[in-house]
């Protein structure tokens, strides 16, 4: 189109828009007078937040990398948050190291010819916004602002032979009508400078944002993060909402939410709405979460209740609903996710009497359409007074399905477990061994642990099976913890060694390697599978003699050093049970670290660990 002088907009949706205006909704419920438009950029809280790398939810800095490289910069203004969401792209990302040195030394930062520095010292002596790389061709190879553009987007697309050409105009300079320019030869620049800076900036270029475009970006993620600071619940409520196709999301949202002290209460029939709602200090679970319910059964329902006041029983409920589309499948999802347990005693009550209540339901709408009794109560006296009374009708008591089974069937319809979780029982020893949050091999810079050594704490959702080529059989598990859930490969050979811990439901310790293709994501392909409770009577016992209390001892230079703040953020991140114990060279002193310095015990936070602070300085015992 632009061959054609044709000008045309790019219209970016983003899901996150929507996100910061729901929350804004449900904040002016409590502050009316409360406005996005009026919020300030400077708000110290908000970059403190994210320099804790709390950044779960917080737009394009979800990623341990990016959470990583902004906690590392220290950033104290969206000036940084900027700089950061530019540079954390493939080619930039190299610079990210450059960047942060030059930002806390500046007097250590160096450019390769004098004429850089008032186009680089704003971005700490680096290459950073695609106008950097505009400016440079106009300042240092006398580049017309046409001339600079044409570059910039030979760049973007990777037109290898108008950027060579474009390569000998900047060197060398241009004769050629309409495109004239003395070049950095006769500017004073030596040719090998001038190749250097070039060859810079082709490798910067091919990925880079626009100043503009990063600005708008940061701005969103500044209002993400200052609504998660400030308005938590609310913020938190909205991001749910906002991803109620996908049950990994709503996994680690949940995860942060119990994180920040935020409790989810179960779907309610009398309190719920279409999404997730704040109420009181917690969050309510939205009814269109549930799965065998639409979008205008749940309006319907909701408006019902707005004008005819809450639902009484169960009865009451399907009498009132009847009409709506609601079905026998829709109505056991709701008994199932608990939805009805304000209103009736026991889930399995409600599911043996419901058969029962549906057909006196569409008993009693057949006898009005036709304007008459029905056909039995003419012959039956009692049949009638009690179709009369039945919106008083009790249902027959019984006893409740297992904890486990309610548990199950929670999962089921809505993805969650939302009365507890098979895994609250563990929460001690998972904190105690050396198990990998799912939630960190699922993150965008997750190919940086490929070919890690992993252990889960896990319970298996899901698994299907394929014969192989050899005649042997293979499964591909759905694993979940308290963090998210990721496929598992259990090959031929290991599955016939532990296949009786494979099955569905099961509570297990699952121990492998975590593969990543750019492709297909990530998985863990499994070497051993252990029943969790069979594990810890046997090996976990042993080893609990042996080790009765796993702590982490960390060595660091001096309290008051910069690696001490990376090494805190790195903790914030991995926050568990697992008492941290510190050694500074500086004073000889020693001693356990405040409790919430403790982390989760995890593979990756130790390599991560040992990155920062050197092999030997990282001791688990």
């Amino acid at each position: 189109m632009s061959k054609m002088l044709l000008t045309y907009f790019y219209f970016l949706g983003l899901r996150t828009l929507t996100v910061i205006r729901d929350a804004e909704v449900m904040i002016q419920k409590q502050h009316p007078d409360f406005s996005m438009d009026a919020i300030s950029y400077e708000d110290s809280a908000v970059f403190d937040m994210l320099n804790r790398g709390e950044t779960q939810g917080v737009f394009q800095m979800e990623s341990a990398g990016m959470t990583q490289a902004f906690v590392n910069l220290r950033g104290r203004s969206v000036e940084d948050i900027i700089a950061i969401i530019s540079l954390y792209r493939p080619g930039p990302m190299e610079s990210i190291p450059t960047y942060i040195a030059n930002r806390h030394h500046p007097d250590q930062v160096k450019y390769k010819i004098p004429q850089l520095e008032h186009i680089l010292n704003v971005t700490n002596g680096c290459i950073v916004y695609q106008e950097q790389v505009m400016q440079i061709c106009r300042d240092l190879a006398g580049f017309s602002y046409g001339q600079a553009d044409l570059v910039r987007r030979a760049m973007s697309k990777k037109k290898h032979e108008v950027m060579e050409q474009e390569r000998q105009h900047f060197i060398f300079g241009s004769t050629e009508p309409g495109r004239e320019c003395p070049g950095c030869l006769a500017n004073g620049i030596p040719r090998e400078a001038a190749e250097q800076i070039y060859d810079e900036m082709l490798s910067f270029a091919s990925y880079a944002f626009n100043k503009a475009h990063a600005a708008a970006y940061a701005v969103v993620a500044y209002q993400t993060a200052y609504l998660k600071c400030h308005y938590p619940k609310e913020f938190m409520a909205a991001l749910l909402t906002s991803v109620l196709d996908n049950t990994s999301k709503i996994i680690e949202y949940t995860g942060e939410c119990h994180r920040m002290g935020i409790g989810l209460l179960a779907p309610d029939i009398n309190e719920s709405e279409l999404g997730f709602t704040v109420q009181g200090d917690k969050i309510r679970f939205g009814l269109l979460a549930l799965k065998n319910v639409g979008r205008a059964l749940i309006e319907a329902v909701i408006e019902e209740r707005k004008t005819g006041g809450k639902y009484k029983n169960l009865y009451n409920f399907c009498k009132r609903t009847h009409g709506m589309e609601m079905n026998r499948r829709a109505l056991e999802s709701m008994i199932k996710s608990g939805a009805f347990d304000c209103i009736e005693a026991k889930r399995r009550a409600m599911m043996q009497a419901l058969e029962h209540i549906l057909k006196s339901v569409e008993a009693d709408a057949k006898k009005n359409l036709d304007g008459q009794l029905d056909l039995f109560a003419a012959f039956s006296e009692t049949q009638a007074e009690e179709e009369t009374s039945f919106e008083d009708y009790q249902i027959p008591d019984c006893t409740e399905y297992p904890a486990e089974v309610l548990l199950q069937q929670e999962k089921e319809v809505s993805g969650l477990y939302l009365s507890g979780h098979p895994l609250d029982r563990y929460r001690d020893t998972m904190a105690q061994m050396r198990s990998t949050p799912i939630a960190m091999l699922n993150a965008e810079d997750a190919h940086e642990y490929d070919n890690q050594e992993v252990t889960l704490f896990c319970t298996i959702v899901k698994m299907k099976t394929m014969s192989t080529r050899s005649g042997g059989t293979m499964a591909f598990l759905t694993v979940e913890d308290l963090t998210g859930s990721m496929e598992v490969l259990v090959f031929s050979g290991v599955l016939q060694r532990f296949g009786e811990c494979v099955r569905d439901n099961a509570v297990a310790i699952i121990k492998g390697r975590f593969s990543f293709r750019e492709n297909e994501g990530g998985k863990v392909v499994a070497e051993q599978i252990f029943d969790a409770d069979q594990y810890l009577q046997t090996q976990g016992k042993d080893e609990g003699n042996k080790n009765p209390k796993n702590k982490l001892w960390l060595k660091l230079p001096s309290m008051k050093s910069e690696i001490f703040d990376d090494v805190r953020n790195l903790l914030s991140i991995f926050e568990g049970d697992m008492p941290v114990y510190f050694y500074f060279e500086d004073t000889g002193k020693k001693g356990c670290a405040p409790r919430n310095m403790w982390c989760v015990p995890s593979e990756i936070l130790y390599s991560e660990l040992e990155r920062v602070l050197g092999k030997g300085n990282v001791i688990v015992q």
